[in-house]
């Protein structure tokens, strides 16, 4: 069929102007993605990961994530940890995690109704495990009335925003894999991590010994998808069927596959991730010169977190979308993106001081 010019009747239903702080999610598609999304179109390609996109997207992966890595294109961040999890748990398994974590804190249960294992959480001062925090849940393997600890998570970046190192990671997954238990990442945020320490990806995972990482591009800039990415292929078991029993198989995979092939080919994802994380120390630079505001965290990546007047927070966003964090304590959430500005920080600074100044 020949090709006719694009057309649709959809219409705008939003100002392009208006910018927030409640969460990269908000943010568009980059471009660059949007550019590669056009170039995968039209024509026939096999579905369900068939496609000449997807088998390509092997050979960027392992370029960053070691010769034996292979990636499971998914839906989204929440389907990806529980692909991943499943994969590696038995169904007497159990996950040890922070009490922090998104897969305890922001997936509606679904590891645990979806992916029918067991959380083991601990509480953190900064969202990061250790070995002795993972020591307080890894026991009692062989005790019938317990779920038997098998897995290791660990979010990177954290959800409070803060960084594990190289050496941190290769702790944990010694500690782990002393224990016979193995490790998985949820790598949501990755490139900001990665950016952050000025490491390569690989650094922070198959090096120190991670087993699977979900990896996320949706947060760096691609329009919708992530990735399961296998880096010790003894590790899980039918992966594959994992991935359709649990409703994360891309039918048109290769609009998945291309995303990630454009973000990581060349080096969009860490520009992006760079960008994003410039802006948020811009911002907590900002910040800490606003007398009552108070940084929580380490800024690390490209989340900032603090604590100011409830009456101050709620008059703000009226005029910026951000989230509380801790409602009651007064704790709120800025997250900067891919395409937050200069002046978007600015803006959102002078607007802060303004309402502290009533």
């Amino acid at each position: 069929m020949r090709q006719v010019p694009a057309r649709t009747d959809a219409k705008r239903h939003h100002d392009p102007e208006v910018r927030g702080f409640a969460s990269d999610n908000y943010a568009g598609t980059h471009p660059e993605i949007l550019a590669a999304l056009a170039l995968a179109n039209g024509g026939h390609q096999v579905a369900y990961g068939g496609d000449d996109y997807t088998e390509h997207l092997q050979r960027v992966i392992r370029s960053h994530f070691g010769p034996r890595a292979h990636a499971y294109p998914v839906f989204n961040g929440t389907g990806a940890n529980v692909v991943a999890l499943q994969a590696l748990t038995d169904r007497w398994g159990a996950v040890i995690a922070a009490e922090s974590a998104h897969i305890n804190v922001d997936e509606g249960g679904a590891p645990e109704r979806v992916g029918s294992l067991k959380l083991l959480t601990v509480p953190t001062e900064d969202g990061k495990l250790t070995p002795e925090l993972i020591d307080r849940q890894a026991f009692g393997w062989e005790d019938e009335h317990r779920a038997m600890p098998q897995v290791v998570s660990i979010t990177q970046s954290t959800e409070l925003g803060t960084v594990y190192t190289p050496d941190e990671i290769r702790a944990i997954c010694d500690h782990a894999h002393q224990h016979g238990m193995l490790v998985h990442l949820d790598g949501a945020r990755l490139a900001n991590a990665s950016a952050s320490l000025d490491v390569p990806m690989r650094a922070l995972t198959n090096v120190p010994g991670v087993d699977v990482v979900s990896f996320g591009g949706t947060k760096n800039g691609m329009l919708f998808g992530e990735a399961v990415v296998v880096l010790d292929p003894d590790a899980v078991r039918r992966m594959k069927h994992i991935r359709k029993l649990s409703m994360q198989l891309p039918s048109k995979m290769r609009f998945v596959s291309v995303q990630l092939e454009a973000l990581l080919a060349g080096d969009l994802w860490l520009r992006s991730a760079r960008h994003a994380n410039a802006m948020a120390a811009r911002l907590a630079a900002g910040v800490r010169e606003v007398p009552g505001v108070e940084i929580l965290y380490p800024v690390d990546a490209n989340a900032v977190f603090a604590r100011l007047p409830h009456e101050v927070s709620e008059r703000l966003q009226k005029r910026y979308r951000f989230y509380f964090w801790d409602e009651r304590a007064g704790e709120v959430r800025w997250m900067c993106s891919f395409d937050t500005t200069e002046e978007d920080v600015d803006g959102f600074l002078a607007a802060l001081r303004e309402e502290l100044g009533r």
